[in-house]
């Protein structure tokens, strides 16, 4: 069998929502977030691919619930990466902001990024400038979703802001994999925000043509993001003129203030 040397990142469905994503080169494949290990295993039987690492975004049991039937289930010693600072059952190496994984197979190099909101804890993984790897890719767990971000379980309006703010740099073609199929309802919270936005608009109709093809919403990428996502579109006037209006106040000085309103609003939209 001739390996493929270009990496291809494959949505395994589980739950009502989840997308537990499977990178792989046609033999080695890295999962991520397994919240549930039976569609993970059916699909590395079904590809013929050897599950060489796990990944971990953050300690959710529909992101974590997985993994120790996986390792118990194929008996092997795979690595399995996750938060540092939280237990999670089966993680065997923590990771930190600024660390780098290298996996050898398949060939990939993930940036970690520190990213609490979601929770306290939460990390991305960024892979960017390899041969095998066509455009940058972000696994952002529940930090960012296409058009809409992660509840503030733990963490605050202000470390959402700045995780965001964090995404929000990286380059424009970064392909966004985030693990909820969200969209839909995402974007109907978003035109109320935002109705005159014609890229939201425009995106609107695109996903509810992938939909109603039961096709993914994912990835987006950063770029679309900053035209269509409210949460990294704290800054433009219509978003804000939206958040004082439901907030009452008479200002809201700083893009974490925007995003507590709009956020606290989604909560109860």
């Amino acid at each position: 069998m001739v390996k493929n040397t270009l990496l291809q990142v494959w949505p395994i469905r589980a739950f009502d929502d989840n997308y537990i994503w499977c990178i792989h080169d046609g033999q080695s494949a890295l999962v991520v977030d397994p919240g549930d290990a039976v569609p993970v295993l059916r699909y590395l039987e079904d590809q013929h691919l050897t599950l060489t690492g796990i990944v971990i975004t953050h300690h959710h049991a529909d992101h974590t619930g997985g993994i120790l039937q996986i390792l118990q289930t194929l008996k092997m010693a795979i690595p399995v990466y996750g938060p540092a600072t939280i237990d999670i059952p089966g993680r065997t190496q923590g990771v930190m902001e600024g660390d780098k994984i290298e996996i050898a197979a398949p060939r990939i190099s993930l940036k970690v990024f520190e990213v609490p909101g979601h929770t306290l804890s939460h990390v991305a993984y960024f892979a960017n400038m390899q041969a095998n790897v066509v455009e940058p890719m972000l696994f952002c767990g529940d930090t960012l979703f296409a058009s809409g971000c992660g509840r503030l379980f733990e963490g605050t309006p202000t470390q959402m802001s700045q995780s965001l703010a964090k995404f929000a740099a990286l380059p424009k073609n970064t392909l966004v994999y985030c693990t909820h199929e969200y969209t839909l309802s995402n974007i109907r919270f978003a035109l109320a925000v935002e109705p005159n936005n014609a890229n939201l608009i425009s995106w609107a109709e695109r996903a509810t043509e992938l939909r109603d093809k039961d096709l993914p919403t994912l990835p987006t990428t950063i770029g679309q993001e900053l035209q269509v996502n409210p949460f990294m579109r704290c800054e433009s006037k219509e978003v804000l003129q939206s958040a004082l209006s439901v907030s009452g106040e008479a200002s809201l000085p700083t893009s974490a203030h925007v995003l507590a309103v709009i956020r606290a609003w989604k909560d109860r939209f």
